[in-house]
């Protein structure tokens, strides 16, 4: 490509914008910094990021070829106790590789500075305060704690990745759950290796580019792609309530190479297509080798489908069978550590030889089935389409037409329920012939929770007494036999009193046994100073301890999508005794809540005869995720059913 094409290109790609920034140099720390009592923009920040500096350049040896080499430089304000932490970092690194020799890590510059009697006093790390550390066969980690961190203090460090992995270069993150106030970062690339960049988060830096000769290095004169972003004043990402993963959202700059394009050499295209990693993932994990496996379980699978004779009693019949014998030793992934043949007689392996164990029975029992390459919430959103995006593999099934996922490495899943953490977003199905599709892991389906009370209004003590029914369907089920299912019935107690605040629970069961059903808790209740009485009228609640107490959604903006999980149904059905000598003076009027693109509701209704008030409510969340645009419309939802909830029902004495 030549320096006129390169030159259009870059055009294209970026806004050419002149960034005046001063200079930021680590060990040029001032007095007006360390006096500095909070950060001016987010005065509630318990530190900030006074700049970070990151650079990214490649250099060349003969023997190994180019190396990529990542600077970062930081200097941190302390303003509060809780800003403390940063006096300890953590750099992950990768030495894994089959081909490649591992990477490196290494810190400098870091040192403290404090303002001690109107002087600058700088304390720099001494070699007690480095270490490095051993993760996995994959991973090692370099740390530092910086010495005499206090409020107040400001501390400094840089350290340097240095590594031949070319394919995927560190993310350049600019955004953390401290205010930023300046960061910059430049990558100096030979035109030998193009990249694609994506911007993530909703901050949208300054961007630059322009092109340098260089003299020869490798053969011969070449030309280098500088690349320059820049920003100021970054919030800080605030911890909101429904969020994922908070880091699918932070401010980042990622590079995934394209093309490597040497002289007179063949250009390498490293853009994998969604197809291109299925196939590519199907042969390398040796898919085919363990699900063609089969004679260590045909004898046990015989005897276990004798009479058993419908798909999906099959299908059913061999997913209790693998949950049940195998045991996750909680090691993620889609490749197998020991294989499925030593994992079946062990009954102990990873996600990948459960599910592929799971994959190869149900085939044996002629079901349509493949497996799912999923990326888990705490890993992030599947962007670019490479093999690191993905960590866990699920099962999918077809019988009639109807798709059906599984994951059996949990002991209270079912079929068509997945762990929690699986609801990421998309997953992709991988063929036995290598094509590949995508597979929606979000579910549409309600996940119900109905709520039953019968309850006996006492005047006399302002006390209620009655009977309380809750039951709970597919993923509130599933949420309720991951935290309390092998719990006693003295902690489910706790648990519901915590929950409704001022309730006495007695006589606690639970149903929960069987997995295909829903879960049951049934209890006796009491509640002392349950209403209000004034002037001889009772003021009851009409949804008593299930009222929203506040707004959970209380910032002002919200910058992350709202993730709710999957969509939820709540009912709830009450059945209020009207006391002897009182009768209904009035109650509130029946309402209906609609969100503006109808995918939120609320509705009320509230009844009475004689002796007897009904009270009957059906809230509905129908998306699991909503935008951050959403943002308001779900704020003012929520806020008007608390309004709703204030509404009294009003007795009076005959």
């Amino acid at each position: 490509m030549n320096s006129r094409s390169l030159a259009v290109f870059f055009f294209l790609v970026f806004s050419f914008t002149e960034i005046n920034a001063q200079k930021f140099e680590l060990g040029k720390v001032t007095v007006e910094e360390l006096k500095e009592k909070e950060n001016p923009k987010d005065t509630s920040a318990p530190a900030a990021i006074l700049f970070k500096k990151g650079r990214t350049f490649f250099t060349y040896n003969e023997q190994s070829g180019f190396l990529a080499n990542h600077v970062y430089e930081f200097r941190v304000k302390i303003y509060k106790k809780e800003g403390l932490s940063w006096a300890t970092q953590k750099v992950s690194y990768y030495v894994g590789y089959e081909n490649l020799r591992d990477d490196k890590v290494t810190f400098s510059d870091a040192a403290t500075y404090n303002l001690e009697n109107g002087a600058i006093i700088k304390t720099k790390l001494n070699s007690e305060g480095s270490f490095k550390e051993k993760v996995n066969k994959n991973w090692n980690v370099a740390s530092i704690a910086l010495p005499n961190v206090k409020v107040g203090s400001v501390i400094e460090f840089k350290y340097t990745l240095k590594s031949e992995d070319l394919v995927r270069l560190p993310d350049f993150d600019f955004q953390y759950e401290i205010p930023v106030n300046y960061f910059e970062y430049k990558s100096e690339i030979p035109e030998f290796f193009i990249y694609k960049t994506l911007l993530v988060g909703t901050y949208k830096p300054e961007m630059n580019a322009d092109i340098e000769p260089i003299k020869q290095i490798y053969g011969s004169n070449y030309k280098q792609i500088n690349s320059f972003y820049s920003g100021v004043d970054v919030p800080a990402l605030q911890e909101e309530n429904f969020v994922n993963n908070i880091n699918n959202f932070k401010g980042s700059i990622q590079n995934e190479l394209e093309l490597k394009r040497f002289p007179d050499k063949p250009v390498v295209n490293y853009t994998k297509t969604w197809e291109g990693l299925a196939e590519s993932t199907y042969k390398d994990a040796d898919f085919a080798k363990e699900l063609s496996n089969r004679s260590f379980y045909e004898e046990d699978l015989k005897k276990l489908l004798l009479n058993v004779n419908s798909p999906r009693h099959r299908l059913d019949t061999i997913f209790k069978f693998v949950q049940n014998r195998m045991n996750w030793n909680k090691k993620k992934g889609y490749y197998v550590d020991k294989g499925v043949k030593k994992a079946y007689e062990e009954k102990t392996g990873n996600t990948a030889e459960i599910n592929l164990l799971l994959i190869s029975m149900l085939k044996t029992a002629k079901i349509q089935v493949s497996p799912v390459l999923v990326s888990t919430i705490e890993n992030g959103v599947p962007v670019f389409p490479n093999r690191t995006v993905f960590n866990y593999l699920i099962a999918a099934a077809q019988i009639d037409g109807e798709q059906i996922l599984l994951d059996a490495t949990s002991k209270f899943t079912v079929p068509n329920i997945l762990p929690l953490n699986v609801l990421n977003w998309k997953g992709r199905l991988i063929k036995e012939n290598g094509t590949s599709e995508e597979v929606e892991l979000i579910p549409t389906k309600f996940s119900v929770i109905n709520n039953t009370v019968s309850a006996f209004i006492e005047p006399q003590e302002a006390k209620l007494e009655g009977s309380l029914s809750l039951q709970k369907t597919d993923y509130n089920a599933l949420i309720f036999r991951e935290k309390f299912g092998t719990k006693t019935n003295a902690s489910n107690i706790e648990k519901l009193e915590q929950q409704f605040n001022g309730i006495a629970i007695e006589d606690y069961r639970a149903d929960n046994q069987d997995l295909s059903r829903p879960v049951t808790e049934k209890a006796s209740f009491s509640i002392d100073k349950a209403y209000d009485v004034i002037g001889g009228k009772l003021f009851v609640n009409p949804l008593l301890f299930f009222s929203y107490k506040s707004n959970p959604f209380k910032l002002e903006k919200r910058q992350m999508p709202i993730y709710f999980g999957f969509p939820e149904q709540r009912k709830f059905n009450l059945f209020l005794q009207i006391p002897e000598g009182y009768v209904v003076e009035s109650l509130p009027s029946p309402i209906r809540i609609v969100m503006e693109d109808k995918a939120a509701s609320y509705t009320m209704n509230i009844m009475s005869d004689e002796n007897q008030i009904q009270i009957k409510v059906t809230q509905e969340i129908s998306k699991a995720i909503f935008a951050a645009e959403d943002y308001d419309m779900i704020k003012d939802f929520f806020q008007r059913i608390i309004e709703i909830q204030n509404d009294k029902i009003i007795l009076k004495k005959t």
